[in-house]
Parts: C-alpha cells; structure tokens; sequence
C-alpha cells in the first residue's frame, strides 16, 4: 500500500528541489477530493406527528448543489463525507440540519412547520411569501373547507374567509353564488377564478378534491394585477402537482345520505277545506250573495273529497344519496413529475324526481426541469349530466309547488294522461301544480363537457432573469333538451298534443389565453427587488343555435323529425382582448415592503374610443418586529403594519352593446298602405364604458408565542362609479325596453375583519381553533341624473341607503269592526278582519307612498369558527358559520297566508271571526280586497343564523404493511343544527336578484347530509 509519506519521498527524489512543495500541495489537493467524495448516507425521513414516511423530501448537502429525494417509502441515499450538514426540507415542516460524521445511516424525523408566516402564497401570476404580502390575501384553510361534501370548489369558501358571503341550495349541481366585500355593480358582482393560471368565470366543473391551495385577493393592492376582472375580488386555485419519487397512489370514497331536517307546518285536508271554504264564505257574505262552497270541500256535496289527504312534502321528499369517489396518481423524476386524478361525483335529488347531478372529472399535471428550462402543462377535462328541475311560470319552484299543492290532490291517477293526479276547476276550484307528475312528465336534460389544455415553458435567460411562455384552450361544449308530452295534470295545467313541445340548444364557447410573462429577481445587500412584466392576449368565441319542434302524440318519439312543426334561430360572436402587466416589489433589510401593480386592457366590448383602461395599486408594509430600535420580548413573534390603494375593473357587458341594431323589415301604415321601413330595435349607449372601483385597505398582523397564536385586523373602502344601469327613457322614444344601459350608477362598501388563530402541536393532544369576523356597510351614492330610485320585489335602492332595501307596508293590527275600518285612513276593500296598515304620511288613505324602508337584505356581518383536534390515530373536527343583520323575505310564508284555493300554513287556521279576535290573522277571502297579502312587514323576518356546517370524526388505522402506507376512516356530518328563528326551511339561501335580494319564494333547502368516508395510500 503506498502511503502518503512513500508519495511524498518519491515526489522529493523525481522532481527538483525548487517544486517538490508545490507537488505535495497538488497531492494533497487529489486525495482530500478523492476523500470528499465520500461514502453513501442513507436513511429514513418521517413525520414527527403521526411516524409515517414523507415521500419527496429534499435533502441537499448544505452549501453544494448535491440533492436527493426521498422515495414513496421516505427512503433516500447521498453521498456525503463526515464533515457535510444535511439540509432535510419539505413543505409544510421545519427545515432540520444533521452532520453527517462518521454515520452511515441517519433517519429523521420532521416537525410541522406551524409559522404559517413562511408559508409560499400564490398571487397574480407569481408566487410570494405569505409574510411579505402587502396587499388583502387571504389564505383558505383547506383541512377545514374539504371536509364540506361539495361538487363545486365555490361552497368550500363559506365562512372561512371574512369578507366572502356565500349562498347556494340543496338542487343538484346548483349554482353557488360567492360575494367578496359586498356588491359593486348592478349587474354582475361574481368575483373571478383562476385554476392554475387559467382564467375562469366559475370552478364548476373542477373536483374540489384536487386542489392543493386556495387563495382570495380581496382588495385592489393584490388582484389589481388582474384589471378588468378585478373589480369583485379575486379566487386563485392551485390543484395538486407532480412530485419527485416513486408513484403515489391515492383512493378517496365518500357516501352521504341526505334528507331535508325541517318541515313547513301546511295544513292536512280539514285545514285546507276549512280555511278556503272560510274563504269563500267571506267573499259571498261580504258581496251579499248566497254562500257557494267548492264541492270537493263541502260534506254536504255529494263530490265532497273525503278519502284523499295527501302530505305533499312526505309524498315528494326522500332521502338523497352523494357520493365521490377520486383515484390520484402522483410521482416522476426531476425531468418530468405528474399527478393524474380522476373524480366522480353524483348526487341524487332528495326530491322523489328524476332530477340528479352526475360529473366525472379528470385533471393531469405534468411539470420538469433540464437545466435552466422549466416546463409544465394541464390537461383536465370534464363530462357532467344534470337533470333540470321544470318551471311553469319563471320563479315557480319545485319547492313552492311542494308546498302550495292542495291536499284534496292525489299524487296518482291512472285515469288522467300521464298518471298523474290533478284538481278539477268544478270540484275543487283550486290551479294546483303536481309537482312529482309536472317533473317525471318532463324530460330536461342538461349535457356539458368541458375541455382544458395548457402548456408553459420558464428558461432562465441570465442569473435572475426569467422568461415564461403560457398558451391555454379552453373549451366547452353544451347540450339541453326539455321534452314537455301531451299530459293532463289537472285544471289549467293540462298540454294538449299542438303544445306539446321539444327544446334543443347547442352550443360551444371556446376561450384561449397567451401569456409572455418576464420576471427579474435581485438581492443586493439588504435591497431586494423582484419585477415582472407580461403581454395577455385573450379570445372568446361563443356558438350557440335553437331548435323548436312543436306537436307530438302521447306515443311520437321525442326527436324534431317528429314534431308537426319547427323552426331554429343561431347565435354567435367573438370577443377579444390584449393586456400590458407590471409589478415591481421592494423590500429593505426585511423590514421595509413596497409593492406596485399596473395593468392595461383592451377589450372589442366596448366602441374604439372606450375599449382601453388603466388599473394600478400602490402598497406598503412595515414589519415593526424585525426593527433593531427596540427588543421585544421573546413572545412576540410578529408585529406588521401594511395599507395599499388601488383601482379596479368590471367589463360586464352584453357583446356589441354600444352598437344600435335595426329591424330593416319594419313597415309603416302611409295613407293606408303599408310602406317597408326600418326602425331602431333597442336604444343603447355609444359611450358606455368600464365600470370602476378604488379600493383602499389597511391592516395589522401580530403574531404571538413563536406565531401560534396570530392575529390580524383590516379596514377597508371600496367604492364604485361608472356602472352601468338601465336609465328611463320616455316612451316617445320608441325603444323597447324603454331605458338605455348607461354608466350612471355609484356605490360604496366598507367594513373592518378579523382573523385569529392558534396552534397546539407541542403535545401529544393537538389541537387548531381558528376564527374570522366581518363586517359589511354597503352605501349607493349615485342612480343615473337625477337619482330616481330603483323598484324591485319588495325593495327599493335609493341614493343613501343599501342595495335592495327591504321597502313594504306596516301592519299595525287587525280591523274589529266596521266603526274602526270607517274611522282608519281609507284602504280600498276594507272590512272587519281585514289587515290594518299605516298611513306613513298623514294624507289619510293608505296608497303606495305609505311603504317604507323595513331592514337592509345584505347581512352586516359574517363569522365562521373552526376547531381541529387529533390524540393518538384519532381527529376531531367541527366548524361553526353564521351572519346576520339583514332581513328576508318570507315570500313563501305570504303565499301559504293569503287564504285563496292553494295550500295554507297551520298559523292561519288562528284566523280572525266575530268570536276569535285576539289574533294577527286577518280573516281569508277570496280575491283578497283588501290587499291583506300585499307586500308588508307581516312576512318579513330576521336573517340572522347560526350553524354548526360540518362535524367530523376520523380515525387512522395503524397498518404494518409495504403495500398499503395510510388508511383512515371518518364519518362526517354537514348542516347539522341551525339556530334561527327563521319560519321557512333555512336562512341561508340563495337569493342574488341585486336590486331584488333576500326574497325566499320557494328556495331549495340545504338539505342535512351524513356521510362515510375512507381514505386509503398505497
């Protein structure tokens, strides 16, 4: 073996004496790199909380380039020598160092990170520190908002956000409505959604199950990167991405079983028969003519209905079933990592119809790096099937007809067409939807499949300088069929075969997005700058054609060949639009933040003159704590200031809205013969333009006890001009409407929220409590010229107060006798019994100037309040939402107290006679003279509630095996107890007329869901 001393004695002999130092020094240099190559490390990496493995662990040589990942088993290997740090690093765990000396084997195991202030964010195409943000961004809690079984990411947002309202139904695959900081337009206030990048206007057809973080811009200084879409905040979605290691395989199945909990208090027969025949009674007495009883409800007709008493909410509710069921494959290597999930989502109706929601979703992302260049790309696509409930009339629910249907009606009858039960309008005297029969009969089917394809290229150009190219297509095509048969379900609602009728729409929307996006990043000694710069290019193309084909034969096949008679129409047009970004942020030594936006659009929406604006915010941040002029104390982790000031976008416009349109088939009568003309089919405005919004926000974040306990409160502004409102015209102007959309309207919403939270992980028993409170004052400023206010069902906005203001009459008792009624201000059609209402301004009959301002329909304020706990393999969970001060509506209620030929609610069986006048209820009649069911304070109700929204309970099955690494079960509950006073089924529906707001008529109840649940990884 030749030793380092032999080399040196051979080094001395051969070469000369003036270099044999040099020679050593190059020997040595050889040996100590032969040395530093080291010898191989491996180990195991697992979580500190429950010991299982951590797939995709970094593990880097500390000050090299040298890494490893650990595998799907939390297995790794490196090759380090004695005196190198490994760095273990994942997210969402503390990093951890460990010296490798003379070990050869080192396992570890990571700490949850609970500093959520470390926490990456993403924002407007980029990504930051949660702890630099100096804008209103609000992180979801996602452990929390999956626990809600859903079909639409949207409903995950309700009550874990302050500052969002969301409302949405019990209806399969019904639309969910989210609101951030109050409304901001007339027209259109939903706030814009970007799914990995994407721009979208809903996540509807995405699996909420894949998303790995969720993100809401709620003020101008963090969405005003977005412009136009901007205005109504902003939801970035993130799904989950490929990682490094061996594949990962996940089994997600949940089965819930839903029913409606609560009940409307409707009559049975005798209650129906004895209100409606009262009814009646009071209308012959009252006209002084002889007393006629509808025969069905008279026991002195020989059609008098006895055997027939049909509970029409035990007849029409079931119990529904939802179901998911998701399979998720994730894994690769540096050069390309993937994760595919395929979901499937169905629900059936807890309504014994036909109408369910059924989705199956699959989503693949793909993401790599060779040296300098970034790649990745998205392919998800969607195919759902939802059957649609059936309007008569617009407004007219199933639910309303549930409730309003006669109990003298069977559910059945094999003697009409159809074999559906229904009233007769000589026996019963009663227009009486059978809402089971009305929703079998009907075959309406909506067919949607939606594709997305994206592809990104990021190379370095030079150290710091990025350059990303991003080009989206998203696709979606639609299908809807409503096939109406002859059928007979009674008196009025009876379809003969000339009005047999069958729907067709297609349709297609394409949108495709090109994104160039430079990014520069630099540190200089405490200076820290990053900039970006981007060109958007935006197209829209929209396709949509009708098919009509009217008269069908009970036994014709519902296809248009065989209708009697057709006709089609076909809509299409293309928009499109270039945006110029920017951002710069800035940040001293850590302390100091400075963030700046600016972005231009371009849109073909609007005329040549109107089609560009500009949108900038401004923000700041000063994070005290990390000042060298004073030494907190040691439990004080976090102190920091931040405000910002921006302006924002809506471009919610109708396409070529600022073009007038004419009919050249108008003919004129000129001395009695007719004369071809052309006349203006609608007036519009050529200068109509973007509607605007400033924003500004200040807030403070504190953090406590190494930040486990943190803290945050925000003020903010938000006010709204130039938007557009339909403004009156006079009717010598020939338009039709008779109002021109112009920019005349201006609102404004302020309000302070709050945030707190705190972690417990340094014990055996773990626990998370986390809560938000809001606070909303929405105030409109500006109605066209000359402020005229605006009407709606049962509201009024006017300059001054809030949006859809709850605007009705007084009631102030019940008339005793003719004295009084002779006595009070004049009400048309007046009598004993009848409903006494105020004469709010003194000029002594009660008229429409007598309605005033009841409550605000938009809730003052919102909370949520989630609780998190874990103790061995067990984890406990519940969250708590709720708002309130606002009023609704109860339009439901009215219907079921007007006393005419449909269904009654039991509180009017308490209806006032000569003998019963210690009572509310005004006496029933027939056609209702006296306008007892009008638009009054009688059917208005508080809105505040309370609820316990989810409740889980899990348990992690200790399972020894290489195959399968985790399997939990869990059995979770969601809606379960609602605190309200509220008459009708739940508070917290979804009503978003805007100017028409919190008018329940019929709304589907969120319906009570118990479910189990397995999640298994292999």
């Amino acid at each position: 073996m030749i030793t380092k001393q032999k080399l040196l004695l051979y080094c001395n002999f051969l070469l000369p004496k003036t270099n044999w130092i040099l020679a050593v020094l190059m020997l040595l240099l050889s040996v100590n790199q032969l040395s530093a190559q080291g010898k191989t490390i491996t180990g195991v990496v697992t979580s500190a909380q429950d010991n299982l493995p951590l797939p995709g662990v970094n593990i880097i040589i500390k000050g090299t380039k040298t890494v490893a990942t650990t595998g799907f088993d939390g297995e790794y290997s490196i090759k380090a020598s004695p005196n190198d740090v490994l760095v273990f690093s994942f997210i969402g765990f503390q990093n951890k160092e460990v010296v490798v000396g003379g070990q050869s084997k080192i396992d570890t195991a990571l700490s949850e990170d609970t500093n959520k202030l470390n926490e990456v964010v993403v924002i407007g195409y980029g990504t930051q520190k949660k702890s630099d943000l100096t804008g209103s961004v609000s992180v979801v809690n996602l452990e929390s908002a999956k626990k809600v079984v859903t079909y639409d990411a949207a409903k995950m947002l309700q009550g874990q956000v302050p500052g969002v309202t969301v409302q949405s139904s019990g209806e399969p695959g019904g639309f969910v409505n989210v609101k951030i900081r109050g409304i901001t337009s007339f027209s259109n206030n939903n706030p814009l959604f970007v799914i990995d990048g994407i721009m979208v206007d809903s996540p509807y057809d995405f699996a909420p199950g894949e998303i790995e973080s969720m993100q809401v811009l709620k003020d101008a200084s963090s969405a005003a990167i977005y412009g136009v879409r901007g205005a109504n905040g902003v939801v970035i979605i993130t799904t989950k991405k490929g990682r490094q290691g061996k594949m990962d395989i996940k089994f997600k199945s949940i089965v819930g079983l839903q029913n409606v909990a609560k009940k409307w208090d409707v009559t049975d027969r005798l209650g129906y028969q004895k209100i409606t025949s009262e009814a009646e009674r009071n209308r012959d007495i009252r006209a002084g003519v002889p007393v006629s009883i509808a025969p069905g409800n008279d026991p002195n007709s020989s059609s008098y209905i006895s055997n027939v008493d049909t509970d029409w909410q035990k007849e029409s509710f079931q119990t529904g079933v939802v179901q998911n069921q998701a399979l998720t494959f994730t894994g690769g290597a540096e050069s390309i990592a993937y994760s595919f999930n395929v979901d499937y989502f169905k629900n059936t109706s807890y309504i014994k119809t036909p109408q369910d929601y059924e989705r199956l979703s699959t989503n693949l992302n793909l993401n790599g790096k060779k040296g300098k260049f970034k790649y990745g790309a998205k392919i998800a696509y969607t195919q759902s099937d939802k059957e649609i409930f059936n309007e008569y009339n617009v407004g007219q629910s199933v639910v309303s007809d549930i409730l309003g249907a006669i109990p003298t009606m069977p559910v059945y009858d094999a003697n009409r067409l159809g074999g559906y039960g229904g009233t007769d309008n000589l026996t019963q005297r009663a227009i009486s939807m059978n809402p089971i029969g009305f929703n079998n009969l009907i075959d309406n089917n909506g067919k949607r499949n939606r594709f997305i394809g994206d592809a990104w290229g990021e190379i370095e150009i030079v150290k710091g300088l990025k350059y990303k190219l991003d080009v989206s297509y998203d696709r979606t095509d639609w299908e809807n069929r409503k096939f109406m048969p002859p059928s007979d379900l009674g008196w009025y609602y009876i379809t003969t075969n000339d009005e047999a009728s069958l729907d067709v729409e297609k349709g297609n929307e394409l949108r495709t997005f090109l994104n160039n996006i430079l990014t520069y990043e630099i540190t200089l000694g405490k200076h820290k700058v990053d900039a970006l710069a981007g060109w958007i290019q935006e197209k829209r193309d929209y396709h949509r054609y009708n098919m009509r084909g009217v008269g069908f034969t009970p036994n014709d096949i519902p296809m248009l060949q065989y209708a009697d008679a057709r006709n089609a129409s076909e809509y299409k047009f293309t928009i499109t639009g270039i945006s110029y970004i920017s951002r710069l942020n800035y940040s001293y030594d850590d302390r100091y933040l400075v963030q700046a936006n600016f972005r231009q659009d371009k849109t073909s929406l609007f005329s040549e003159k109107n089609n560009s604006a500009n949108f900038y915010s401004f923000s700041g941040g000063w994070k005290l704590s990390n000042e060298k002029f004073w030494t907190l104390p040691e439990w004080i982790s976090n102190i920091k200031l931040r405000g910002g000031y921006g302006t924002l976008g809506n471009n919610t416009i109708s396409q070529y809205f600022f073009a007038s349109t004419v009919n050249s088939f108008a003919g004129y009568d000129f001395n009695n013969e007719l004369a071809p003309g052309t006349t203006v089919v609608a007036a519009l405005d050529p200068n109509v333009k973007w509607e605007k919004s400033t924003n500004s926000n200040v807030g403070i974040e504190l953090g406590f006890l190494n930040n486990d306990l943190q803290f945050t409160a925000e003020y903010f502004i938000k006010k709204s001009n130039d938007l557009l409102l339909g403004v009156p015209l006079p009717f010598s102007t020939g338009a039709f409407p008779a109002s021109v959309t112009t920019n005349a309207g201006a609102m404004k919403n302020s309000g302070v929220e709050f945030t707190a939270s705190y972690s417990n992980h340094h014990h055996k028993f773990k626990y998370d409590i986390s809560g938000n409170f809001g606070t909303l004052k929405n105030e409109v400023t500006k109605i066209g010229v000359n402020g005229n206010p605006i009407y709606g069902a049962v509201s009024k906005t006017e300059v001054g107060r809030s949006v859809g203001e709850m605007f009705a009459w007084e009631a102030i008792g019940i008339f005793q006798n003719a004295a009084e009624v002779a006595a009070s201000p004049t009400q048309t059609g007046a009598a004993p019994g009848d409903v006494k209402f105020r004469d709010v301004n003194g000029d002594g009959a009660i008229t429409d100037a007598d309605r005033t301002f009841q409550g605000v329909t938009i809730p003052k304020y919102g909370f949520g309040l989630n609780f998190s706990a874990s103790y061995s393999n067990f984890d406990f969970s519940m969250f708590w939402q709720g708002a309130g001060g606002n009023k609704v509506f109860n339009a439901m209620y009215r219907n079921l107290m007007i006393g005419q030929y449909t269904n009654h609610h039991k509180d009017e069986l308490n209806y006032w006679t000569p003998t019963n006048t210690n009572t509310n209820i005004p006496a029933p009649v027939i056609g209702d003279p006296n306008g007892n069911a009008r638009d009054s304070n009688r059917f208005i109700e508080s809105g505040d509630f309370v609820k316990l929204q989810t409740m889980e309970i899990g348990y992690n099955i200790p399972i020894k095996d290489k195959f399968i690494e985790k399997a939990k079960v869990y059995l979770n509950g969601q809606n379960l107890l609602i605190i309200s006073k509220y008459k009708g089924y739940d508070p917290d529906f979804n009503s978003d007329g805007l100017l028409s707001r919190g008018y329940d008529a019929g709304s589907f109840p969120n319906p009570r869901t118990i479910s189990l649940g397995v999640e298994v990884s292999f």
